[in-house]
């Protein structure tokens, strides 16, 4: 779990918060059923209608790898390669099936079963790049989905504000109780504006960079494995693959 995303989401809601109490507001305030309906709801059902339901499914997911465990480990990752050398060129690429089956990741373990294969630097990487790039382009579909509702959550926020406005005009013979419901009926435009710009947009921005890290980190261990295929020494891929650590 990314503690840091989570206090990040903890800190948005405390400034909010916080700063509807310091100007004498009241958490009771800002709670609202039917605003929070129509702004979710609304925002939920536009991207829904915008984007194929696989798109729209990969995003969910998307939103719970930003708040999972998503560190990679580039420098353990360069000593698997190393030792992935050393073992090819103690017992030969056969030797690499059986590492093969203890990765959990697919990329790495098609690499190493195709070089147990014997396949040729050139067709381990035009084979893994198919996969490397198909999947960055599928994981950027779905933030898109999450950008789109980004955009589309301030202005459900209107329409819930709107709403509440023609609710609010409907009872004028009861002047006392304008001011509370004009109050009440913003609170969707908040909804909608805090939604967006304190957990969407962040949110999409945050896995846009975790996509490019693994690519980055995808295309670490592609280099190793067509070093490996080279014949190159352990050493030499080493010195290598540091340079991915920066």
């Amino acid at each position: 779990m990314d503690l840091t995303a989570i206090l990040g989401v903890l800190i948005a809601l405390a400034a909010v918060l916080g700063g509807n109490l310091l100007e004498g507001g009241q958490l009771q305030e800002l709670l609202n059923v039917p605003a929070a309906v129509i702004v979710v709801g609304g925002t939920l059902a536009a991207a829904i209608i915008q984007s194929p339901s696989q798109d729209v499914a990969r995003a969910f997911r998307l939103v719970g790898w930003a708040f999972g465990r998503n560190k990679q480990d580039l420098s353990q990752n360069v000593d698997k390669i190393v030792n992935w050398c050393v073992i090819a060129r103690r017992k030969g690429l056969l030797a690499l099936e059986t590492e093969a089956d203890k990765e959990k990741d697919s990329f790495i373990k098609v690499g190493l079963l195709l070089l147990a294969d014997g396949k040729g630097p050139d067709i381990l990487r035009s084979t893994l790049e198919v996969e490397l790039v198909t999947l960055e382009q599928r994981d950027l579909q779905g933030v898109k989905v999450i950008e789109s509702m980004g955009g589309y959550a301030p202005t459900l926020g209107i329409i819930g504000a709107v709403l509440g406005l023609i609710h609010v005009m409907s009872n004028l013979s009861d002047p006392a109780a304008l001011g509370a419901g004009i109050a009440t009926a913003f609170v969707a435009t908040i909804y909608g504006i805090g939604i967006a710009n304190l957990f969407l947009i962040p949110v999409a921005n945050k896995i846009k960079s975790l996509v490019l890290m693994r690519y980055q980190h995808q295309e670490m261990i592609l280099d190793g494995l067509m070093s490996i295929a080279e014949g190159q020494n352990p050493k030499a891929i080493q010195q290598r693959l540091q340079g991915y650590l920066g």
